[in-house]
C-alpha cells in the first residue's frame, strides 16, 4: 500500500526515466518523499490561521468603533430635540393661560351683564363687571409679557440646543475615549412663530356700556315694580285683606254674594283688579234687583229711590269698566269712580239723565223721588233731571224732598264710612289708576331692557368670537427637526496587544456621522396633567376672591377653564354654563333668565375645542426630510456642516462656526417669561424658567 501522492506534488504522472516517489524541488519542505505533510508545514499553517483570526478582530474592531459616530449623532439630536419638546410645553402652557384667562374674563363679565337686568343686584352686577374688566386687563398685561418672554426664549433655544448636544457628544467622547465634537442645529434655525392672536386686543368697553344701561333699565323697571306692587297690595287689602271689613265682607253682608260671584284671596298672589270689578258687577246687580224701602216713611221713600237709582247708576259703570293684561306686560284698567258727595253727583249722568218723575200740580210741573210719593196726586208731566229741577224747570215736591242733596247723601253715606261698599271702591280704583301707570312704566322699561339685553348678547358673543380665533402658531427653531453632526477628528491607532507579532500597526482614519430627531406627540401621555399642576402651583402662592356670594369660585372657574384647554372631557361650554348656573337671584321669565340662557347658548356655538396636550418626545428622523424641508440641498448642506466641524471647540464656537446665534454664556440664571395676576386676587406670580433646567432637557 502507497502513502503519498501517486503521480507527484502536481499530480502528473513521473517521467519517463525518473525514479518514482522523488518530488520537485521547494516542495520538499511541505511534504516528504512519500507525500506527507512535513513538521515546517504544519507550523506555516498554524501561523497562518492565527494570522487571519487576529486580523479578523483588528477588522471588527475597526468596523465597531467606526460606527460608533453614528450613535453618538443620533444621541446629540435627541438631545437638542428635548430642548425644543420642552419649550414647546411652555408655550402650550401660557397659551392656555391667555385663553382660559380671556374666556374667563368674558364670563365674569357676562355674568355680571345678567346681574344687571336685576333691579336689586345692580351695585353687585357693576362689581362684578369690574372684576370682570380687571381679568381683561390681566389676560392684557399677560399676553403682553407672554409674548416678549417666548420671543426671548425663542431667541435663546438655538443656543440651548446646541449647548445640550454638544455636551451629550462631549460625554459619549468621555466614556468612549474617542476624540468627538460636534453637536445638533436646530431647524428653522430661527422662530416662524406667530403670537399675534395672543397679543390681539380684548376691549370690554362695549359691554361696559351695555352693562350701565342694563343697570339704568333695571332701576326703572324695579323702581315701576315697586309701585305697582304697592298699588296691587292696597287693592288686594281693600278688596279681600281688610278687616272686619272690606269689599268682600261688604258684598256678603249688604247683597248676600257668595261663591263664584264674592271670590275670597288669602294673598296678593294670583289677585288682580278684575276680581274686584267683577264683584262689584255682581253686587250691584244684586243690590238694584233687591231695592226696596225698608218702611212706609216718605223718607224712606225718598231714600231707597235716590238708593235704586244711584245702584242702577252705578251697575253701567263698572259694566263699562274693563282690566286687561297684555303679552307685553302692560295693562289696560278702567275701573269707574262713583260720586261719593253732591258735587260729584252733579259732574254724572244722576244729575243731567231725566230720572224722576213729575206731575202736574196747582204750583206747576213737580218733581217727586217716586210716583207714590203722597205729594204726587196731579197728572203725570214725565220726568225730569235735577239739572232741571236746579234750572227751574221743575219745582221740588216738599213733601218727598227730592233734589241733588237727597241724591248726594246716598253716595256720601256708603263713601265716607268705612262700612260701605263705596269706600272700599273708591279705594281700588285709586289704588287701579297709581297700579295702572306703574306697571305699564315698568311694561316700557322692561321692554327697553329686553332690548338692550339682546344687544348686549351681541357684544358678548363679539367678545367671545374674538377668542376663538385660531391660537399662536408655535414654531420654534428646532420645530422641523435638530440635525446633528458628529465628527471623530483624529485618526485612532489600532489596538497591537494581539496582532504586533503577526500584523503590522494601523489607524482608524477620521470620520464623521450625521443624524436627525424631530417631535412628535407621546400618545402615553394623553391624560397628563401639566396644566392641573401648573394651576396648583399658582395658587398655592396665594387664596382667597376679591368676590363672594355667587362669584365665590372665579378662581375655580379658571382652573375649569385652564384644565380644561387641553382636556377632551371638559369642554368650555359646560364650565362656563355651570358657572352662569350659579348666579343667585335669578328666575325664570325674567330678562336676566334669557340673557343668561343666551349667553350659554353663545358659549356653545363658539365651538373652543381642546388643544392636544400630549407631551411632545424626539424621535429620530431622516435628515435630509429636516435639511429638504428647510430649503437645503441636504447632501450638501451636511457636507458643509461637516467640515466645519473645529476640533476641540465650545460650544459657542460650534454653533459661531455652523452660523447659528448663540449667546456668549448663557448662565445658569432664571429668565421671567410673564407676570400671571391670579383671577379674582391681586396676587401677581412671576412665571419663571431656570436656564440650568432648560440646559438639563436631554
Amino acid at each position: 500500500m502507497m502513502t503519498g501522492l501517486p503521480r507527484g506534488a502536481d499530480g502528473t504522472a513521473p517521467a519517463e526515466g525518473a525514479r518514482p516517489g522523488r518530488l520537485r524541488p521547494g516542495l520538499s519542505l511541505f511534504l516528504d518523499d512519500e507525500g506527507g505533510y512535513t513538521t515546517v508545514a504544519v507550523a506555516v499553517a498554524l501561523l497562518v490561521s492565527i494570522s487571519l483570526v487576529f486580523a479578523a478582530a483588528s477588522a471588527e474592531w475597526v468596523m465597531a468603533r467606526s460606527f460608533e459616530v453614528q450613535p453618538v449623532a443620533d444621541a446629540a439630536a435627541m438631545a437638542g430635540s428635548n430642548s425644543v419638546a420642552a419649550y414647546v410645553t411652555i408655550a402650550r402652557v401660557l397659551d392656555a393661560c391667555v385663553l382660559s384667562l380671556g374666556i374667563l374674563g368674558v364670563t365674569i363679565f357676562g355674568a355680571g351683564l345678567v346681574l344687571s337686568c336685576i333691579p336689586a343686584a345692580g351695585a353687585f352686577g357693576a362689581s362684578v363687571c369690574d372684576a370682570g374688566r380687571g381679568i381683561l386687563d390681566a389676560r392684557r398685561d399677560f399676553a403682553g409679557s407672554a409674548t416678549e418672554g417666548l420671543e426671548r426664549l425663542e431667541g435663546a433655544l438655538p443656543a440651548v440646543v446646541v449647548a445640550n448636544s454638544a455636551a451629550c457628544v462631549a460625554e459619549n467622547a468621555r466614556a468612549q475615549g474617542l476624540p468627538y465634537v460636534g453637536c445638533a442645529v436646530p431647524f428653522p434655525t430661527e422662530s416662524q412663530s406667530d403670537f399675534s392672536s395672543l397679543a390681539s386686543e380684548l376691549s370690554s368697553d362695549e359691554m361696559e356700556r351695555d352693562a350701565e344701561e342694563l343697570r339704568d333699565l333695571a332701576q326703572r323697571a324695579g323702581e315701576a315694580k315697586a309701585q305697582a306692587d304697592e298699588a296691587r297690595l292696597r287693592g288686594w287689602t281693600a278688596d279681600c285683606g281688610n278687616a272686619p271689613y272690606c269689599l268682600e265682607e261688604r258684598a256678603a253682608t249688604l247683597a248676600g254674594l257668595s261663591g263664584e260671584e264674592n271670590p275670597h284671596y288669602p294673598g296678593v298672589d294670583g289677585w288682580g283688579f278684575g276680581v274686584a270689578l267683577l264683584r262689584a258687577r255682581a253686587y250691584y246687580a244684586a243690590r238694584s234687583a233687591r231695592e226696596r224701602p225698608l218702611d212706609a216713611s216718605v223718607d224712606e221713600l225718598t231714600n231707597s229711590a235716590a238708593r235704586a237709582a244711584f245702584y242702577d247708576f252705578a251697575l253701567g259703570r263698572v259694566r263699562s269698566g274693563t282690566y286687561e293684561e297684555h303679552e307685553d306686560g302692560s295693562v289696560d284698567i278702567d275701573l269707574p269712580s262713583l260720586p261719593h258727595n253732591a258735587e260729584e253727583t252733579r259732574a254724572c249722568s244722576l244729575y243731567t239723565d231725566d230720572l224722576w218723575p213729575c206731575s202736574s200740580e196747582d204750583s206747576g210741573t213737580v218733581l217727586h223721588a217716586s210716583p207714590s210719593c203722597p205729594a204726587a196726586t196731579g197728572a203725570s208731566a214725565g220726568r225730569a233731571s235735577l239739572l232741571d229741577l236746579d234750572e227751574g224747570v221743575v219745582t221740588r215736591c216738599e213733601t218727598c224732598r227730592m233734589d241733588l242733596s237727597a241724591m248726594g247723601e246716598v253716595a256720601a253715606a256708603s263713601t265716607s264710612t268705612s262700612n260701605g261698599f263705596e269706600h272700599y271702591w273708591r279705594e281700588i280704583v285709586e289704588a287701579s289708576e297709581d297700579y295702572e301707570s306703574a306697571r305699564n312704566r315698568q311694561a316700557e322699561a322692561e321692554g327697553a331692557l329686553r332690548d338692550k339685553a339682546d344687544g348686549a348678547r351681541g357684544s358678548f358673543e363679539r367678545a367671545m368670537d374674538q377668542l376663538s380665533v385660531v391660537r399662536p402658531r408655535i414654531c420654534p427653531p428646532g420645530a422641523w427637526g435638530c440635525v446633528a453632526v458628529v465628527s471623530r477628528t483624529q485618526a485612532t491607532t489600532i489596538p497591537t496587544e494581539l496582532t504586533a507579532s503577526f500584523l503590522s500597526s494601523g489607524e482608524l482614519p477620521a470620520g464623521a456621522a450625521v443624524s436627525a430627531a424631530a417631535l412628535a406627540p407621546d400618545a402615553s401621555t394623553a391624560e397628563n396633567n401639566v396644566l392641573a399642576s401648573f394651576f396648583d402651583g399658582v395658587t398655592s402662592q396665594g387664596a382667597g376672591s376679591v368676590l363672594g356670594g355667587a362669584l365665590d369660585g372665579v378662581c375655580e372657574l379658571w382652573g375649569r377653564l385652564l384644565v380644561g384647554y387641553g382636556s377632551r372631557y371638559e369642554s368650555v361650554s359646560s364650565s362656563v354654563a355651570g358657572f352662569l348656573d350659579r348666579v343667585d337671584g335669578i328666575f325664570g321669565g325674567t330678562v336676566g333668565s334669557w340673557l343668561r340662557g343666551k349667553l350659554k347658548e353663545t358659549v356653545s356655538a363658539c365651538g373652543f375645542e381642546p388643544v392636544d396636550m400630549r407631551l411632545m418626545k424626539p424621535v429620530l428622523a431622516g435628515w435630509t426630510r429636516v435639511l429638504g424641508q428647510s430649503g437645503y440641498d441636504a447632501a450638501g448642506k451636511a457636507r458643509q456642516m461637516v467640515e466645519a466641524l473645529p476640533s476641540g471647540a465650545s460650544s459657542y464656537d460650534l454653533a459661531k462656526t455652523l452660523g447659528v446665534w448663540a449667546a456668549d454664556s448663557l448662565g445658569y440664571g432664571e429668565i421671567t417669561v410673564a407676570e400671571l395676576q391670579i383671577p379674582g386676587t391681586d396676587i401677581k406670580v412671576p412665571l419663571t424658567i431656570r436656564l440650568d433646567s432648560l440646559l438639563g432637557a436631554s
